[in-house]
């Protein structure tokens, strides 16, 4: 735990209390990762991919994403990158979050599910929103989920998870397709659409009358609904037998109240674009 400590004067930086928060969770679910990757590694000298082996894939990168949820403006963020799988057992990704799985089978996948959610932090708001809106912390959430694989290339899944501490509520549905390799370069399309509850709608879209009167709009209370639908792309290249560069590119659409709120009508965009670059070590 003590490689993400870092200096209190740091620690009061938005950037930094994100980058700790995603390290603690990803090093607490990687605890026993590596010793079952470097065991299966040691155990076996067939080189021939086995597709029940753990696999685990470390590195860091760069994260490009709107200053918070609806915002116009963007902001770069240092990101960890984590890719462990062991299969029909346990998945832990910076991009999917952690499964761990409880049905098992050929083609039907189900069990507990956790991830984060971005907050937003006073410097991410614009000079015009700095002292009118309040910051809001990342969150951790868990809750469950259920995945098809419908052929070896496609797969379908929904998850639906609830803050851990607050009262937000969210449900993902998701489809993801992984193309056919180009040379050495894997990659894969994925859709997905999100809602939220009316918790976690006010929190992330909301406007008090307080805060509509300060910045001159109406004030909005959002309910349960769609949020957002997106669609990304993934690609993994290799630059050597253990080493590539992984990018992830995202463009999505915010949606129903979501994509109403006059945080998003007057001071930021319903079209959410985000990009994540990193170097990458797989066992």
């Amino acid at each position: 735990m003590s490689l993400f400590a870092l200096p209190e004067p740091l620690l009061q930086h938005s950037s930094f209390r994100r980058i700790q928060l995603s390290a603690w969770f990803l090093s607490s679910c990687l605890l026993a990762g590596p010793t079952w990757s470097f065991a299966g590694a040691a155990d076996t000298g067939d080189v021939t991919p086995d597709p029940n082996a753990v696999t685990l894939a470390l590195g860091a990168g760069v994260e490009r994403l709107p200053s918070f949820p609806g915002a116009k403006s963007h902001r770069n963020e240092p990101i960890p990158y984590v890719d462990f799988e062991w299969p029909d057992h346990v998945s832990l990704s910076t991009l999917d979050g952690l499964q761990v799985d409880l049905i098992g089978g050929s083609v039907l996948h189900g069990g507990v599910f956790g991830d984060y959610q971005w907050g937003r932090d006073t410097d991410d708001l614009s000079p015009r929103l700095r002292e009118k809106l309040n910051p809001l912390s990342p969150r951790l959430t868990a809750g469950g989920y259920l995945e098809w694989q419908l052929t070896k290339q496609i797969d379908v899944g929904t998850n639906l998870t609830h803050d851990i501490n607050g009262a937000g509520a969210y449900l993902n549905v998701y489809a993801e397709w992984d193309l056919p390799k180009v040379w050495l370069i894997e990659h894969s399309l994925q859709v997905r659409w999100q809602a939220m509850n009316g918790p976690a709608m006010s929190r992330f879209f909301g406007i008090t009358p307080t805060q509509s009167s300060l910045l001159n709009v109406p004030s909005w209370r959002p309910d349960t609904g769609s949020q957002l639908a997106d669609l990304e792309y993934d690609v993994f290249v290799p630059t050597s037998q253990h080493t590539g560069i992984a990018l992830a590119l995202t463009y999505g659409r915010l949606l129903g109240n979501a994509a109403d709120s006059p945080l998003v009508t007057r001071f930021g965009s319903a079209t959410q674009i985000s990009e994540s670059l990193a170097f990458v070590y797989h066992w």
